[in-house]
């Protein structure tokens, strides 16, 4: 009876590991789907000139980070680049209408180049060609789970970097 007694607790014990193995694997399996799902949705919105970049927070070049609690962005729309941005820094030339203060334009005058980095992800390169603009150049680099960091360089202020994320455009965002 005791022998009985103790081949029951050894593959009760056995089902127990069993269990709780499969458990972690199915999990690992999980996550990594869900991380392969996040990374084809990011590449094609970066193929296909399509998304959005929500600001979340902003550091100046002499400055301390600041948290956004606004709904400020970037918008890739294909051909069209629309930027609502906020700046926080040294300009070099005050602007003739104090209500500009922030990186706010539309445009279709822009080149667009993207690379893909060595740890995976990309970066975005856009170089504005409007003379009037007073921003030079835009660098998102984009991570594969779609958190992303935005560097601004103007021709009149400062640089100017912004973290946040990206997201599908939706029909708000036209």
């Amino acid at each position: 009876m005791k022998k009985l007694l103790n081949i029951l607790k050894i593959a009760q014990f056995i089902f127990i590991v069993t269990a709780t193995l499969l458990h972690v694997v199915h999990a690992q399996e999980s996550s990594t789907e869900k991380k392969a799902a996040k990374l084809a949705a990011v590449k094609t919105m970066i193929d296909s000139k399509n998304y959005v970049f929500e600001a979340q927070s902003v550091t100046p070049t002499s400055g301390r980070t600041r948290q956004l609690t606004s709904y400020y962005t970037l918008k890739v729309l294909g051909d069209t680049l629309e930027s609502a941005l906020p700046y926080f820094g040294r300009a070099y030339v005050a602007p003739i209408d104090p209500t500009q203060g922030g990186f706010n334009f539309t445009t279709t005058n822009f080149d667009y180049t993207v690379t893909n980095r060595k740890k995976g992800g990309w970066e975005i390169d856009i170089k504005l060609k409007d003379s009037n603009m007073d921003v030079r150049e835009m660098v998102l680099t984009i991570f594969e789970n779609g958190s992303t960091n935005l560097v601004v360089t103007s021709n009149s202020r400062q640089s100017i970097s912004y973290f946040g994320h990206l997201r599908q455009r939706t029909d708000k965002d036209k």
